[in-house]
C-alpha cells in the first residue's frame, strides 16, 4: 500500500512539475510585441456587459473615453443586464459623448444573461474589431490604441490581453492578486505555446466577423460564464495558431480582488463551472491531473501523522511546488511592476492547496451567487 501510495504521489508531482516548465517556457516565449504605432484604421467597438454597477461605472467609462485612439474610429456599447440601481442612468448621461446603452430586456429567465447581453450589442456594433471589458475596469490612456496596433501588425483574429489587480486594501486581497497572476500568466503561457486555453473577458479582442463565424455563444449559452474561454476555445479550433497574447504593460486592464472570502469562493467557483464544457478534453485531462496532485499532497499531510515517511513525501512535494511556482511567478510580477507579492508565496502555497481541493469538488455541481442571482 505504501509504495502504491509513493509511486502515484510521485507520478503525479512529475505531472505537476512538467506542467509548470511547460508554463514557464510559454511565458517566457512570449516576447515584448512590436505594434503599429501610426496611421491606425481599424474600426473598434468597445463592448461592456453592465449589471449594477453605479458605484464605479463612470470611472470605467471615463478611461475609455480617454483614450488615445481616434474618436471616430471609436464605438462605445455598454449593455445595462437589468441593473437595479443607478447603473443605466449613469451611462445615459455620457450619451452626448458617444457612449451607447442598450438595455436588456428578457421576460424570461436566461442562466446566461451576460452572453446576451454581449450578442446583442455585437449585432448593434459598427465595428470590425470587438473589444471587450468588465464594468468595474480600469485602463491606461493607450490600451486600445496597443491593441488595435498589435492588430494591424500581427493580424490575429483574438487577442488576449493582461488583467490585474490593484488598490488592495488587505492582506487577503494582495493574496488574491498573486494566485490571479497565476491564472494569467497560465492563459498567456498556453497561447505562447501555440495553445489556446483559457483568457480573461476583462481584456480580450476578436474580430466580429469571426465571432459569427464559429456561431457566437451557440453551444456555451447554457452556462451562465464562458464568454471569455469558451468562446477563445471555439475559435482556437478554427484557428489555432492566430490567437495572440499582448504582453505589453500598456494594455493592462486593472480590477479588484474580492472582498471577503465568500465573494472570492464563489467567484472561483464560477471560473471552475466553465471546465465542463472545454474543447480540448486534453485539457480537462490536465487539470484533473493537478487537482489529484494537490489532493496527493493533502493525503501524504495526513498520513503523516502516523508514517513519518509520508510527511516527508509530502514536504519533498510541497518545496517542488514552492521552487517551481516562484520561477515562473517572479518573471509575471516583474512585468505587472508587483515584484513583492512574491513574499506571500510561502503563506499561499498551504492555503491553495487546500482552495484548489474545495473548488475543483464543488465547482462543477451545484449552483453560485452572481451578480445577485443564482445561476449554474
Amino acid at each position: 500500500m505504501i509504495a502504491l501510495l509513493s509511486t502515484l504521489s510521485l507520478s503525479l508531482t512529475g505531472l505537476y512539475l512538467v506542467v509548470l516548465i511547460y508554463l514557464i517556457r510559454g511565458w517566457n516565449v512570449l516576447k515584448r510585441p512590436e505594434i503599429k504605432l501610426s496611421g491606425l484604421s481599424t474600426k473598434v467597438t468597445v463592448l461592456i456587459a453592465a449589471r449594477n454597477e453605479a458605484e464605479r461605472i463612470h470611472l470605467t467609462i471615463e478611461d475609455i473615453l480617454a483614450q488615445d485612439y481616434p474618436k471616430q474610429l471609436t464605438e462605445i456599447i455598454i449593455v445595462d443586464d437589468h441593473s437595479t440601481d443607478r447603473t443605466s442612468e449613469i451611462i445615459s448621461s455620457y450619451a452626448a459623448r458617444g457612449v451607447k446603452l442598450l438595455q436588456l430586456k428578457e421576460d424570461k429567465p436566461l442562466n446566461s444573461y451576460k452572453k446576451k447581453a454581449i450578442a446583442e450589442a455585437i449585432k448593434l456594433s459598427k465595428g470590425e474589431l470587438m473589444v471587450a471589458t468588465d464594468a468595474d475596469c480600469r485602463m491606461a490612456g493607450k490600451w486600445l490604441s496597443s491593441i488595435v496596433g498589435y492588430y494591424e501588425k500581427e493580424q490575429p483574429v483574438m487577442i488576449s490581453s493582461p488583467v490585474s489587480y490593484f488598490e488592495e486594501k488587505s492582506l487577503f486581497e494582495r493574496m488574491q492578486a498573486l494566485e490571479f497572476y497565476s491564472l494569467i500568466a497560465t492563459g498567456a503561457a498556453f497561447i505562447g505555446n501555440g495553445r489556446a486555453s483559457t483568457c480573461n473577458g476583462a481584456n480580450l479582442a476578436y474580430r466580429k466577423d469571426v465571432f459569427y463565424e464559429v456561431g457566437g455563444f451557440k453551444g456555451i449559452d447554457d452556462l451562465a460564464s464562458g464568454d471569455d474561454e469558451l468562446l477563445l476555445q471555439k475559435v482556437a479550433e478554427r484557428y489555432p495558431r492566430r490567437i495572440g497574447f499582448l504582453k505589453l504593460y500598456d494594455t493592462v486592464v486593472f480590477t479588484h480582488a474580492k472582498h471577503t472570502l465568500n465573494e472570492f469562493l464563489q467567484q472561483r467557483r464560477r471560473w471552475a463551472s466553465k471546465s465542463v464544457k472545454y474543447k480540448d478534453k486534453k485539457v480537462v485531462a490536465l487539470v484533473v491531473g493537478l487537482w489529484l496532485f494537490n489532493l496527493s499532497v493533502f493525503i501524504n499531510l495526513c498520513l503523516g501523522v502516523y508514517d513519518v515517511y509520508f510527511f516527508k513525501l509530502f514536504a519533498v512535494q510541497v518545496l517542488l511546488k514552492y521552487v517551481f511556482e516562484v520561477i515562473l511567478l517572479l518573471p509575471v510580477c516583474t512585468f505587472f511592476k508587483r515584484q513583492k507579492l512574491i513574499l506571500l508565496h510561502i503563506v499561499i502555497v498551504p492555503l491553495y492547496i487546500l482552495y484548489f481541493i474545495y473548488i475543483g469538488l464543488l465547482g462543477n455541481s451545484g449552483t453560485y451567487t452572481w451578480k445577485g442571482r443564482v445561476v449554474r
